[in-house]
Protein backbone atom coordinates (compact mmCIF):
# COMPACT_ATOMS: atom_id res chain seq x y z
CA UNK A 1 0.00 0.00 0.00
CA UNK A 2 1.32 3.44 -0.93
CA UNK A 3 2.45 5.75 1.86
CA UNK A 4 0.14 8.75 2.27
CA UNK A 5 1.65 12.24 2.35
CA UNK A 6 -0.20 15.43 3.18
CA UNK A 7 1.37 18.59 1.76
CA UNK A 8 0.24 21.79 3.48
CA UNK A 9 1.57 24.68 1.42
CA UNK A 10 0.03 28.01 0.32
CA UNK A 11 2.39 28.54 -2.64
CA UNK A 12 0.36 26.72 -5.27
CA UNK A 13 3.26 26.34 -7.71
CA UNK A 14 5.38 24.60 -5.09
CA UNK A 15 2.40 22.55 -3.89
CA UNK A 16 1.78 21.23 -7.43
CA UNK A 17 5.47 20.55 -8.05
CA UNK A 18 5.86 18.61 -4.80
CA UNK A 19 2.60 16.73 -5.37
CA UNK A 20 3.50 15.68 -8.89
CA UNK A 21 7.06 14.67 -8.02
CA UNK A 22 6.01 12.62 -4.96
CA UNK A 23 3.07 11.04 -6.81
CA UNK A 24 5.47 9.91 -9.56
CA UNK A 25 7.52 8.24 -6.81
CA UNK A 26 4.48 6.16 -5.85
CA UNK A 27 3.15 8.13 -2.87
CA UNK A 28 -0.54 8.88 -2.35
CA UNK A 29 -0.79 12.67 -2.06
CA UNK A 30 -3.25 14.94 -0.26
CA UNK A 31 -3.06 18.73 -0.54
CA UNK A 32 -4.09 21.66 1.64
CA UNK A 33 -3.54 25.38 1.03
CA UNK A 34 -3.55 26.47 4.69
CA UNK A 35 -3.32 25.09 8.21
CA UNK A 36 -7.08 24.99 8.68
CA UNK A 37 -7.54 22.74 5.62
CA UNK A 38 -4.42 20.82 6.63
CA UNK A 39 -5.76 20.05 10.09
CA UNK A 40 -9.07 18.77 8.68
CA UNK A 41 -7.27 16.72 6.03
CA UNK A 42 -4.83 15.27 8.58
CA UNK A 43 -7.69 14.23 10.85
CA UNK A 44 -9.69 12.53 8.10
CA UNK A 45 -6.86 11.01 6.01
CA UNK A 46 -4.36 10.13 8.78
CA UNK A 47 -1.31 10.56 6.51
CA UNK A 48 1.96 8.71 7.09
CA UNK A 49 3.87 12.01 6.79
CA UNK A 50 3.07 15.72 6.62
CA UNK A 51 5.13 18.28 4.70
CA UNK A 52 4.21 21.54 6.41
CA UNK A 53 4.84 25.19 5.57
CA UNK A 54 4.87 27.66 8.48
CA UNK A 55 3.71 30.97 7.08
CA UNK A 56 0.23 30.51 5.60
CA UNK A 57 -3.11 32.32 5.67
CA UNK A 58 -5.91 31.52 8.13
CA UNK A 59 -4.03 29.04 10.33
CA UNK A 60 -0.22 28.98 10.17
CA UNK A 61 1.85 25.83 10.28
CA UNK A 62 2.93 26.13 13.91
CA UNK A 63 -0.66 26.55 15.09
CA UNK A 64 -1.70 23.56 12.99
CA UNK A 65 1.17 21.52 14.42
CA UNK A 66 0.33 22.50 18.01
CA UNK A 67 -3.35 21.66 17.54
CA UNK A 68 -2.51 18.37 15.86
CA UNK A 69 -0.10 17.36 18.63
CA UNK A 70 -2.77 18.09 21.28
CA UNK A 71 -4.99 15.21 20.13
CA UNK A 72 -4.23 11.50 20.24
CA UNK A 73 -4.37 10.83 16.48
CA UNK A 74 -1.94 13.69 15.74
CA UNK A 75 0.80 12.93 18.25
CA UNK A 76 2.61 10.29 16.20
CA UNK A 77 2.33 11.57 12.61
CA UNK A 78 5.82 12.49 11.37
CA UNK A 79 6.11 16.10 10.23
CA UNK A 80 8.72 17.77 8.04
CA UNK A 81 8.68 21.56 8.03
CA UNK A 82 9.40 23.07 4.62
CA UNK A 83 9.59 26.83 5.08
CA UNK A 84 11.22 30.06 3.93
CA UNK A 85 11.48 31.02 7.58
CA UNK A 86 14.96 30.48 8.94
CA UNK A 87 14.17 31.31 12.55
CA UNK A 88 15.98 29.56 15.41
CA UNK A 89 12.99 30.08 17.71
CA UNK A 90 10.63 28.39 15.21
CA UNK A 91 13.12 25.57 14.67
CA UNK A 92 13.33 24.99 18.44
CA UNK A 93 9.55 25.22 18.85
CA UNK A 94 9.00 22.73 16.02
CA UNK A 95 11.52 20.30 17.53
CA UNK A 96 9.67 20.48 20.85
CA UNK A 97 6.59 19.36 18.90
CA UNK A 98 8.43 16.35 17.49
CA UNK A 99 9.17 17.65 14.01
CA UNK A 100 11.49 15.27 12.19
CA UNK A 101 13.09 17.75 9.79
CA UNK A 102 13.13 21.52 9.38
CA UNK A 103 14.05 22.32 5.80
CA UNK A 104 14.57 25.85 4.48
CA UNK A 105 13.02 25.99 0.98
CA UNK A 106 15.86 27.97 -0.57
CA UNK A 107 18.41 25.38 0.63
CA UNK A 108 16.70 22.32 -0.85
CA UNK A 109 15.82 21.24 -4.39
CA UNK A 110 12.65 19.27 -5.10
CA UNK A 111 14.78 16.19 -5.76
CA UNK A 112 16.44 16.55 -2.34
CA UNK A 113 13.09 16.97 -0.58
CA UNK A 114 11.81 13.78 -2.24
CA UNK A 115 15.01 11.99 -1.15
CA UNK A 116 14.44 13.16 2.46
CA UNK A 117 10.85 11.91 2.34
CA UNK A 118 11.97 8.51 1.06
CA UNK A 119 14.68 8.30 3.74
CA UNK A 120 12.01 8.89 6.39
CA UNK A 121 10.14 5.77 5.29
CA UNK A 122 13.33 3.69 5.10
CA UNK A 123 14.00 4.56 8.77
CA UNK A 124 10.74 2.90 9.90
Amino acid sequence: MAKRILIVEDEETLLRALSEKLAREGFEIYEALNGEEGLQMAETKKPDLILLDIIMPRVDGMKMLNEMRSVSWGKKIPVMILSNLSDDKKVAESQEQGVNEYLIKTDWSLREVVKKVKEKFVEE
